[in-house]
């Protein structure tokens, strides 16, 4: 039930590995590496998983992830062919004190702060389209370049922590394990009932004490954990599907309309309508 670990290879002729990963759409597959990801969405949308944290990902957006963070990409066919330029390397890709010299002082804060993964806003067109090209570049222009993205992200004005300081990546601890298989039950099962009592026996202890755990380890309750994963299931049905929001509620795991309705405002500042409508607006312009 924990996620599982990845060891991407390296391209022939370099230390670090680039690839653009296209799917009818992408299967839930909770992972971590001990490599550093930079992820950029080219087509599709869907749910962006990071840690504790949970959040809808559309064309555009642009990851850096930290070793051993978990996450996943998933999406529906209904959302469009899924995807992204993909980077993966270690913090020697460079040579081991690479990022120690002092030119390069702030790309290793960067690398530093990505362990609690970091979303871009406002990245400028040019470094998304670097990005989006560097699968197709030769070893050494593929290095330079991945260099140059880097050093354009370091300053970091506009991005943003995506998972809280309460989550550690450390791989092989009690804590990480129980974690990981209670997010990966939750994926599976949040449309559904979801009783605590099951979850804490999934990782067998006792409510109480399983209640206390999960707040310390993930920065919030189960409660709102659970609603968060029901409400961005309902802005994929919203925005994805002509179905009705009564439907919506009921296929994201709310049996009741007005609690739906209000947990929706709570996380997203619209009601379900108004979020559907403002997608909309979105995607005619």
């Amino acid at each position: 039930m924990k996620p599982r670990f990845e060891q991407p290879p390296a391209a022939a002729g370099s230390t670090f590995a680039s690839y653009t990963r296209r799917e009818s759409a992408f299967a839930f597959g909770w992972h971590h590496h001990r490599e550093y990801e930079l992820t950029l969405i080219t087509q599709g949308s869907g749910t962006r998983y990071v840690g504790t944290t949970v959040e809808r990902y559309r064309p555009g957006d642009l990851v850096l992830l930290g070793p051993d963070l978990p996450h996943t990409f998933t999406s529906e066919p209904y959302e469009g062919v899924a995807e992204a330029a993909v980077t993966q390397f270690r913090h020697d890709f460079l040579g081991p004190d690479f990022f120690a010299l002092p030119q390069f002082c702030a790309l290793d804060d960067l690398l530093a702060r990505s362990g609690r993964g970091l979303y871009f806003d406002r990245v400028p067109e040019e470094v998304r389209e670097l990005v989006t090209r560097l699968p197709h570049l030769g070893a050494a222009a593929q290095t330079t370049a991945l260099l140059d993205v880097l050093c354009r992200l370091a300053p970091g004005s506009a991005a943003r922590h995506l998972t809280g300081p309460g989550y550690a990546p450390a791989p092989g601890t009690a804590v990480r394990d129980r974690i990981d298989a209670v997010c990966r039950h939750l994926q599976q099962s949040h449309t559904g009932p979801v009783h605590h009592e099951e979850v804490a026996a999934l990782v067998h202890m006792s409510p109480t004490s399983f209640s206390r755990f999960f707040r310390n380890a993930m920065g919030r309750t189960l409660t709102d954990y659970l609603n968060q994963l029901r409400v961005e299931t309902a802005c994929a049905l919203l925005t994805g599907t002509p179905l009705p929001v009564t439907e919506v509620a009921a296929r994201s795991g709310y049996r009741n309309l007005s609690n739906f309705n209000r947990r929706f405002r709570e996380l997203k500042g619209l009601r379900p309508t108004e979020y559907r409508a403002a997608h909309l607006r979105r995607t005619v312009e």
